[in-house]
């Protein structure tokens, strides 16, 4: 099973590291389940990550508070909006958007109810 765990966090962390270069694609999430899953594997892993300094305070914040700062909730809710805005321009299937815009009007309603710092 640490296997199964490292590899989640191996996988999560390289998503991660994609969203540093894609704006649409976010990165602290990604970098919060291979946090999660380097708990199981490989403690000094997740370490690594969590004292990053770049990436290590909005993780510390999220898992000592459950903070979320007004920037990122900003952008994620930006990115989440030109996401359904670009499925309806390309046309896509109004049912396939109707169910992508109720997820994430869901997911900005919980993001927006987090804490800030």
């Amino acid at each position: 099973m640490r296997l199964v765990w490292l590899a989640i966090g191996w996988l999560m962390l390289g998503l991660g590291a994609i969203g540093v270069a894609l704006p649409v694609v976010p990165t602290v999430p990604f970098l919060l389940v291979a946090v999660w899953a380097f708990a199981r594997s490989s403690p000094r892993l997740g370490a690594r990550i969590t004292r990053h300094p770049t990436f290590g305070p909005p993780i510390r914040a999220w898992r000592k508070r459950g903070v979320v700062s007004r920037r990122a909730k900003f952008f994620a809710t930006t990115a989440m909006a030109c996401g359904v805005g670009w499925s309806l321009f390309f046309g896509l299937d109004a049912r396939i958007v109707a169910v992508q815009a109720v997820i994430c009007g869901s997911v900005a309603v919980w993001l927006l109810t987090r804490p800030e710092r």
